[in-house]
């Protein structure tokens, strides 16, 4: 096992630098919408919560580094210097009033600047700023359906992606993650502010995309919400994230980020009922996201 773990270490670092020199419009298929093979850490941010809670995230681990260094560091002390060898007489202290008032104090200190970032981004995230655009998302056992009640209130079935289905997709040139990849795809225009509202028809489901830091059960008979505003295009995957049965692993969400010209050609086909026209945007804007558009492009001014 530790030859293979030693063996995936340059593989990770290939991919950690193939992510840092990827143009931007290719982060979300390069790994920036999902987890990558190996990865450690959270997934890429790519709303202001999102990355206000990887701050908040990276600031309590630091905290908890140092504490449990700290502890270690104090034991290796205490079992070396107050050994029986070197101290064949114990000290009969049993008070220590400094001692005493810091070990109180100090963990008081730490509590409150824990507190404080992690008020903030929670009044963030349930501070709804206007939204540019509403969605109503349904849990159903066991897929998804998206209504946009702000273009004619067409409504989105999302189901996942047969393997066969992913394999034709990625022979297109489409990065299709497998198990996250969906036949329709949410999609949200860049830079604007998305209210969601989820509910479900049946159980407890849970609407959730990591790099968003969006995150809200689906409960029959109640509406709950979150929000988000992306900040990069791309596509974003997510999942059920409560226990809600047999095919409880099987109803990935996937959202697309797009421009604002491109949402609004989206939508007036879906609007139109043309599903057919719906989908070649779609597949031509994945293409571009995914780099093979720039490509074939260099290639051609090449050839001339």
């Amino acid at each position: 096992m530790l030859k293979s773990r030693l063996k995936s270490v340059p593989q990770a670092v290939l991919a950690g630098l193939a992510l840092l020199l990827a143009p931007t419009s290719a982060l979300a298929a390069n790994g920036l919408g999902h987890a990558l093979p190996g990865q450690i850490g959270l997934q890429e941010a790519a709303t202001p919560i999102a990355r206000e809670l990887h701050t908040f995230y990276d600031l309590t681990n630091i905290i908890i580094i140092a504490i449990a260094l700290f502890v270690l560091i104090l034991m290796l002390y205490v079992m070396f210097r107050f050994s029986e060898k070197r101290n064949p007489t114990p000290s009969t202290v049993t008070h220590h009033t400094l001692l005493e008032v810091a070990w109180t104090v100090i963990p008081i200190l730490i509590l409150v600047l824990i507190a404080i970032p992690s008020f903030k981004l929670l009044m963030n995230q349930y501070a709804y700023p206007k939204p540019d655009l509403t969605i109503k998302a349904i849990g159903n056992a066991w897929f998804w359906e998206h209504e946009y009640p702000d273009h004619g209130n067409f409504t989105i079935t999302t189901n996942m992606l047969t393997d066969e289905e992913v394999a034709e997709r990625v022979a297109k040139g489409i990065p299709s993650p497998r198990l996250l990849s969906v036949d329709n795809e949410i999609v949200v225009p860049v830079n604007k502010v998305v209210h969601v509202l989820v509910t479900s028809n049946d159980v407890i489901h849970n609407w959730t995309i990591p790099s968003f830091a969006s995150k809200t059960d689906a409960v029959p008979g109640r509406i709950t919400s979150t929000w988000f505003q992306a900040e990069r295009e791309g596509v974003f995957y997510g999942q059920c994230s409560e226990l809600c049965g047999l095919n409880h692993a099987f109803m990935p969400i996937a959202v697309r980020v797009v421009s604002e010209g491109v949402f609004n050609e989206w939508a007036g086909a879906m609007q139109a009922k043309d599903k057919k026209k719906a989908k070649e945007i779609l597949d031509k804007v994945a293409l571009e996201q995914a780099g093979i558009k720039a490509v074939a492009q260099s290639g051609a001014a090449e050839a001339q």
